[in-house]
C-alpha cells in the first residue's frame, strides 16, 4: 500500500503498529485473528495446492506481524510479507527468527512492488481491504501483482447489520475482543462489491466462504454464512 494509489491510511498504520508487542499473544488484542487463522489458512492452502502445488510463491500484503505469512511458510510455500507498519514487521521478523522458514518480510507497498514488475503465483490480503482508503484501486494493484493464472485471496468483513452488531459493537465494545476503534463499519466490503472490484481489475471471483466461530469444537470454521466474516478467491 502506498500514497500513489491513496490506499494507506496513516491512522490505521499507527493503530496496528501500537499492537505489535502483543500481536503474537493468543490471549492479547489480536486473539480473534489467532482463533480465525487456522480456518482461513486451511481454506487458502487447499486451493493453493490445487492450483499451484506445494511450494508456491506467495505475497502476503498487509501482513502485520506475520500470522498468516508464517503459517503459509510452515506449509512449504515461499512467502514474502509486506506492510507499512514497521513495528509490526519487526515483531514478525523476531517471531520467525531462527525457524529456517522460506519466509521474508519487507517494509514496502503493493504499489511499489507492482511498479517494479514483481509478480507472484499467489497474493493474499487478509483483513486488510477494510482498512485501505480505496478498495477498488487496492484490488487493481493486487491484480497487477499476479502472474498469469495467479490466485488472489481476500478475507474481510461484510457490511451487514449483523456485522455491525457482532464484529463492531459486540467485539469491540461489549466483549472487548478487539481494541475499540479497530474497525469502521462503513468501510466493510460486501461480496458483491468485492466481485465488482475484481472484475474491474480483470479478475474473476471463483470461490467464497464464510468464516464463523465454532464453539462446539473451538476456533473457527469455513461455511456458507458470509453475513459477517468471509474469504474469497479470485483468479486472473
Amino acid at each position: 500500500m502506498t500514497d500513489r494509489a491513496g490506499s494507506v491510511v496513516p491512522a490505521e498504520v499507527a493503530r496496528f503498529d501500537a499492537l505489535a508487542a502483543r500481536w503474537w499473544d493468543p490471549h492479547g488484542p489480536m486473539r480473534p485473528l489467532h482463533a480465525m487463522n487456522p480456518a482461513r489458512i486451511s481454506w487458502i492452502a487447499t486451493r493453493i495446492a490445487a492450483r499451484h502445488g506445494a511450494d508456491a510463491a506467495v505475497l502476503d500484503v498487509g501482513c502485520g506481524a506475520g500470522l498468516a505469512a508464517e503459517a503459509l511458510a510452515r506449509l512449504g510455500h515461499r512467502v514474502l510479507g509486506i506492510d507499512a507498519a514497521g513495528a509490526a514487521l519487526a515483531a514478525a521478523e523476531a517471531h520467525a527468527d531462527g525457524q529456517n522458514l522460506p519466509l521474508g518480510y519487507r517494509a514496502t507497498s503493493a504499489e511499489a512492488l507492482a511498479d517494479a514488475g514483481a509478480r507472484f503465483a499467489v497474493v493474499t490480503a487478509l483483513e486488510v481491504i477494510e482498512h485501505v482508503a480505496d478498495p477498488a484501486a487496492f484490488i487493481r494493484t493486487l491484480g497487477m501483482l499476479l502472474e498469469p493464472g495467479g490466485t488472489l485471496f481476500v478475507s474481510t468483513l461484510n457490511r451487514t447489520t449483523r456485522a455491525l452488531l457482532t464484529a463492531k459493537l459486540g467485539a469491540e465494545y461489549v466483549l472487548r475482543l478487539l481494541p475499540a476503534g479497530t474497525h469502521d463499519w462503513r468501510r466493510f466490503v460486501t461480496p458483491a462489491e468485492l466481485a465488482a472490484h475484481a472484475r474491474a481489475a480483470g479478475l474473476r471471483l471463483a470461490d467464497i466462504a464464510g468464516l464463523v466461530p465454532d464453539p462446539l469444537r473451538g476456533g473457527w470454521r469455513s461455511g456458507h454464512d458470509t453475513g459477517v466474516n468471509y474469504i474469497a478467491m479470485a483468479v486472473s
